[in-house]
């Protein structure tokens, strides 16, 4: 399984940014611009705690597991796998999410935030933004939690 890069997250977030942008202007253009869902945010902090407290949960179930305490609950390895691929999932889906709201709220800061819902409209996709960013930051806890440690032992002794 690979792991997630920045890279890939952060241009998925540019690309989509950009493309909601250019988006928004056409369809502000046409007529009323869609809203951003006040559930949104809402939604990207709920699957960024779940993911954080997997991930807490796993590091302390590890951490018992390593320090050999008496009914230390050890984390199943399909259970681990399947957590890091809901992860690795949930971070594209919010870096792109995130990219949507925060070309769109780019366009409502530059056109001018002087009505009221088109001020909310804003604050929302802000706070879409921040949770997405959340949503990563616990994947890639998450993904960091469950990797397993390299052997370099057995390494060199198969090169040998």
């Amino acid at each position: 399984m690979k792991q997630l890069r920045i890279k890939v997250l952060v241009g998925l977030f540019l690309v989509a940014g950009v493309l909601a942008w250019a988006g928004a202007r056409l369809w502000d253009s046409l007529g009323t611009l869609p809203s951003v869902p006040l559930a949104a945010p809402i939604v990207l902090a709920l699957i960024a705690a779940v993911l954080a407290a997997t991930a807490l949960s796993f590091r302390a179930r590890l951490r018992a597991q390593r320090e050999r305490r008496s009914g230390a609950k050890g984390v199943e390895p399909l259970v681990a796998a399947r957590a890091v691929v809901f992860g690795q999932a949930s971070a594209l889906v919010a870096a792109l999410v995130a990219g949507l709201y925060g070309g769109a709220g780019v366009f409502l800061l530059i056109s001018g935030m002087d009505v009221a819902p088109r001020r909310d409209q804003a604050i929302y996709a802000g706070l879409s933004v921040l949770a997405g960013a959340a949503v990563v930051a616990a994947a890639i806890f998450l993904e960091r939690v469950c990797k397993l440690p390299d052997d370099e032992d057995e390494a060199g002794a198969t090169a040998a």
